[in-house]
């Protein structure tokens, strides 16, 4: 067996086995350590995008909160009709709900990737950033004004199917494909990408479509980790898929080391726990969320947190 496979295999046992002994877990570690790993799949959706490929989104956010609405709304009105009273159901019956609801939650995120980077990713730089910020906003106004999905006051009783195991899978699941598809074949036009478009397209390669390619993909990830966010805290919001979120994602992209995975990973982990560490001081977090990029930039722009293993594809 290959050995991201074999990796893959080992981390759903792991997560498994994990989960039989969540009960033992305090509930605040435990909390802690679901926002960990929701946040590492934003971040290494994230680094496809802005990483490997070379591009500067800022609205990740907004893809999160597209997943976490629609997950939430087939949790909530679709699912008991396809699959009675799930609250008296099964693990069984209620998993195969959850996977339906974190799929559609993906798939329409994936949905929105399309259809703000066919059109948009085109450009390059600030004004790509400009574009994807835009969206970002467009979206948390449009669930901030819709009604039938709780408007301003978001949704409330979500069914609380995120549990340590969901996540710890979809981390796994999530660092898998993005490895194997920056490793593949297929992948090197990311990289190619990312060093010199205009190369790229010299050789017969078409820009444009690695980067909707990849904006979609980690436009699917991060309406995955929308999806166990939104049936994790049981109410959203559209103020909790601000652009201050989307910054909170982007600092640990650039933390990590942009297109380093495992660096990505050690931010995630790092900046989830440090609010918590912090928690005191906590209205100044953003503050030295600041200080600390003003920092990186000066003195080590390539990222605190980078690793080089292996082929540069590997990152």
């Amino acid at each position: 067996m290959p050995r991201p496979h074999l990796a893959l295999l080992l981390s759903l046992i792991g997560a498994a086995v994990l989960s039989q002994f969540s009960a033992r877990i305090d509930p605040y570690f435990l909390d802690v350590l679901i926002g960990v790993g929701i946040n590492v799949i934003l971040a290494v959706s994230l680094n496809l995008v802005n990483g490997h490929t070379g591009q500067f989104s800022l609205g990740h956010a907004g893809f999160m909160s597209v997943g976490a609405y629609l997950s939430a709304a087939v949790s909530l009105f679709l699912a008991p009709r396809i699959f009675g009273n799930l609250s008296a159901a099964g693990p069984v019956l209620q998993g195969g709900a959850f996977l339906l609801a974190l799929a559609t939650g993906g798939v329409a995120a994936a949905l929105a990737g399309l259809l703000v980077g066919a059109p948009s990713l085109r450009l390059r730089g600030d004004y790509l950033a400009l574009v994807t910020l835009g969206f970002g906003e467009i979206i948390r106004v449009l669930f901030q004004n819709l009604e039938v999905l709780g408007g301003a006051l978001g949704l409330n009783a979500i069914p609380a199917y995120t549990t340590i195991f969901w996540v710890l899978a979809f981390v796994a699941i999530t660092v898998f494909v993005v490895t194997c598809l920056v490793d593949s074949t297929y992948g090197r036009g990311f990289l190619a990408t990312h060093d010199d478009e205009i190369a790229s397209a010299a050789i017969g390669l078409n820009p444009t479509r690695y980067k909707i390619v990849a904006f979609v993909i980690g436009a699917f990830f991060a309406g995955i980790a929308g999806g166990l966010y939104g049936h994790f805290k049981l109410t959203i919001t559209p103020t909790g898929f601000d652009f201050t979120r989307s910054i909170e994602i982007v600092v640990m992209v650039i933390l990590g080391g942009m297109g380093h995975t495992l660096g990505v990973i050690l931010a995630a982990i790092l900046l989830t726990v440090l609010p918590e560490v912090l928690r005191p001081v906590a209205e100044y977090r953003m503050i030295l969320y600041s200080l600390l990029l003003i920092l990186l930039m000066l003195w080590r722009p390539q990222g605190l947190l980078t690793f080089r293993i292996g082929s540069r594809a590997s990152r």
